[in-house]
């Protein structure tokens, strides 16, 4: 078996989690790749330091999908994917915390080779993100790079809908399989973007959003982007644990300010209190990726 589809069926396997598949693929790094030996379940299940009840549902699991090849088919239904092996495979990413093993996409995998910055904030953000994003993302930001996000609701929505608005490029990362939107209301806007700019997930198909993709999905997005900017944010939200995975990966986190009494502005606010660099004007963010003027 090639190593990439072996890749693949760890991947599609149950009982192991982002953690497991990270330590199998340092295993799998200082390994001569023999494809006509295959690792023992058990062996596998002790690389990836499962728990006993995890090893039994992987250690069937893995059985499965090493010999029914109709089975793995099915999981994926024609879609596209690339192994964290293969060339196509982005090396910031790769050199994250726990990287996927597989990413399966929709759209133009040659957005990753442009500069990205990812863009998160609150959910239910107030007008002032709309005018923020307005201000940035016009002009020279969406002209030189690739603006990624989470296509969720609010700020999510708002980046990328700015971006294909000032026709510019856009990466959704998503925590359902590929022919799921959520929320709903964005299904326009993600088959635009499988169709015109690039769709991403380390889910199969029918994966629905369970509560423990996200920050999973938070961690792609963290691992894919030169710099993350935070627009508005509450002193905890799932934006500031994408900021945090960020620096965890030597990532630029970038926030911009905002008053001290508006309740959204109370994490951007701290996170510049703490380090990020504020963002005022286009200039902030072009000069992380040694733009500057233009």
């Amino acid at each position: 078996m090639l190593l990439r589809d072996f890749l693949l069926r760890i991947h599609l396997c149950k009982g192991i989690g982002i953690v497991g598949k990270a330590r199998v693929y340092i295993w799998l790094k200082h390994l001569d790749w023999v494809d006509t030996r295959l690792p023992t379940p058990d062996y596998l299940a002790a690389i990836a330091q499962l728990n006993r009840r995890n090893a039994a549902v992987f250690e069937k699991s893995y059985q499965q999908l090493m010999q029914n090849d109709q089975l793995v088919s099915d999981l994926l239904e024609d879609e596209h994917w690339i192994s964290i092996f293969d060339p196509e495979y982005p090396l910031q990413l790769r050199e994250a915390y726990a990287p996927p093993l597989v990413l399966f996409y929709r759209g133009n995998l040659e957005l990753l080779e442009r500069p990205l910055l990812g863009i998160v904030g609150a959910r239910d953000c107030t007008s002032y993100s709309v005018e923020i994003l307005k201000h940035l993302i016009p002009g020279r930001v969406s002209n030189t790079m690739t603006i990624v996000s989470g296509l969720a609701k609010g700020v999510d929505t708002l980046a990328h809908q700015c971006a294909i608005a000032n026709n510019g490029r856009t990466i959704g990362v998503i925590g359902t399989g590929l022919d799921i939107s959520y929320p709903y209301s964005n299904q326009q806007l993600q088959t635009t973007i499988s169709k015109n700019h690039l769709l991403i997930s380390e889910y199969p198909n029918h994966t629905k959003g369970f509560r423990s993709h996200f920050p999973e999905r938070n961690r792609i997005i963290a691992g894919l982007v030169q710099s993350v900017l935070v627009t508005e944010a509450k002193k905890h939200s799932g934006s500031l644990i994408t900021a945090n995975l960020a620096l965890q990966n030597n990532r630029n986190v970038l926030a911009v300010p905002g008053s001290i009494s508006a309740p959204l502005s109370v994490g951007t606010n701290e996170l510049i209190a703490a380090g990020a660099k504020p963002v005022m004007q286009d200039l902030d963010i072009l000069e992380e990726y040694n733009l500057g003027p233009i």
